[in-house]
């Protein structure tokens, strides 16, 4: 069905004909469109630019990837551009001109009106990943000192020129935020009462310094459909959408996944090798290193595991479970943290219950584990000793799982950057230790 689509688009622009492109875009939505547009030469891109009026384009630019914005915005003329820059938000044209050379950029600024010009380098100003990166000027914001019929009356003026408009944001005559209004409540209220009577005065806001993700957290929380953003003075600089805040939580989650498996989020499967390479080889060699502080604790067991070969077929499985028991304690502490709800101070004693999960779960796969390898080698106390060794390791894995993503955090470095180096160390380091060191007391049993 795809295929289709794209065929029966190319065919159009390649036959100028402007009927046959809008039957097929009529009913498609603008990000699939610019998935299609992906796979245009740069002819065909702009051919099919001069075919489709300035809405329509502005609204499949927004909604393109980044790759294919540069691209277009670097094919077509900077007037043609400043003109669909007049049918955006200013924080959908910030996070164009962002990704930009800095040049073209400058030169783009230029062009456009000063009072635009002014927001979108203040929108520029702010980190990519902060409240003043993702918030758009593109609200209503009136005096609660107006009547309901002169707000009314503001709305409709203003409204078409917004990016929200069911929340009207309140101010005082110093121009700060005291309240919201939504406009339901404004359209039932009798006009000749006053717009602070009715707006809410319990204001959740953020500053533009805020991360992105905790931003995200409170309109999650609350249940926000837009969240104001304010100086310390509590002007009002602008807004954040629920629309930006399903791409920040999409976002979020996509880093934490990439950084837990080693991989920085700016790579793609179709990333240039060198980038990979990059990205991925420093957390290669940290591993390594790490990897050689286990086989060094093996080394200190050498005579040991010579005397009883049994125990070289054992050792992964312990290490492989304690591997995989601290990994999951990993996955849920580093969610909770995301969420905010877990911190090292108000929560340690959790890491109690994470112990007694290691015990109970140890114990039960080690039973099994036992089980096996006396039928295997015949041995009963090699049975004893993985058992024993697999509560110890699981034990060690929910410790360790726990702590060391809260304690990451209480130095500012990210849980899910390097919290699986360090667990992996602590399970195989301890758990080759525990487990070695338990056949090196019992070896007489064990030949």
């Amino acid at each position: 069905m795809f295929e289709e689509k794209q065929e029966t688009l190319i065919d159009g622009v390649k036959e100028n004909d402007r009927d046959k492109i809008y039957g097929m875009i009529d009913n498609m939505y603008p990000i699939d469109i610019a998935i299609i547009l992906e796979e245009f030469d740069d002819k065909s891109l702009l051919k099919f630019f001069s075919l489709i009026d300035d809405a329509l384009m502005a609204e499949i630019i927004e909604q393109a990837s980044e790759e294919l914005q540069v691209r277009m915005i670097k094919l077509f003329d900077f007037k043609a551009i400043v003109s669909l820059f007049s049918y955006m938000s200013n924080d959908d044209i910030a996070d164009i001109l962002g990704n930009l050379p800095i040049q073209m950029r400058k030169d783009l600024l230029k062009m456009m009106k000063d009072g635009d010009t002014q927001q979108l380098q203040e929108l520029l100003g702010y980190e990519e990943d902060s409240a003043g990166g993702i918030m758009t000027t593109e609200y209503i914001a009136l005096k609660g000192d107006l009547t309901i019929g002169e707000s009314l009356k503001k709305i409709k003026e203003i409204g078409p020129k917004t990016e929200v408009i069911e929340t009207i944001f309140v101010l005082n005559k110093n121009k700060g935020l005291i309240g919201t209004a939504d406009l339901r409540d404004i359209l039932i209220a009798p006009e000749d009462k006053k717009l602070i009577d009715i707006m809410n005065d319990n204001v959740i806001s953020v500053n533009p310094e805020e991360d992105q993700e905790k931003v995200s957290l409170l309109v999650s929380k609350y249940d926000l459909k837009a969240i104001p953003v304010i100086n310390h003075k509590r002007s009002l600089l602008g807004i954040i959408t629920v629309d930006d805040i399903i791409d920040v939580i999409i976002e979020e989650q996509t880093e934490d996944m990439l950084r837990l498996g080693g991989v920085s989020k700016e790579e793609r499967v179709d990333s240039a090798l060198t980038t990979s390479i990059k990205k991925r080889l420093p957390w290669l060699f940290i591993n390594l290193g790490t990897a050689f502080l286990a086989a060094f604790t093996v080394g200190l067991f050498e005579d040991v595991i010579a005397q009883v070969v049994a125990l070289a077929a054992a050792m992964p499985i312990v290490a492989g479970m304690g591997g995989n028991a601290g990994t999951q304690t990993l996955s849920v502490v580093i969610r909770s943290i995301a969420l905010g709800e877990v911190s090292l101070k108000k929560n340690w004693k959790l890491v109690f219950k994470e112990i007694a999960l290691g015990v109970i779960n140890g114990a039960t796969t080690g039973i099994l584990t036992g089980i096996i390898l006396y039928m295997k080698y015949g041995n009963p106390y090699l049975g004893l000793i993985i058992f024993a060794a697999m509560i110890g390791n699981l034990v060690i894995a929910g410790f360790f799982g726990f702590l060391i993503p809260l304690l990451l955090k209480v130095f500012g470095i990210d849980p899910a950057l390097a919290s699986a180096i360090f667990l992996t160390t602590a399970t195989d380091v301890f758990g080759f230790f525990l487990f070695l060191g338990l056949a090196k007391m019992f070896l007489p049993l064990l030949m």
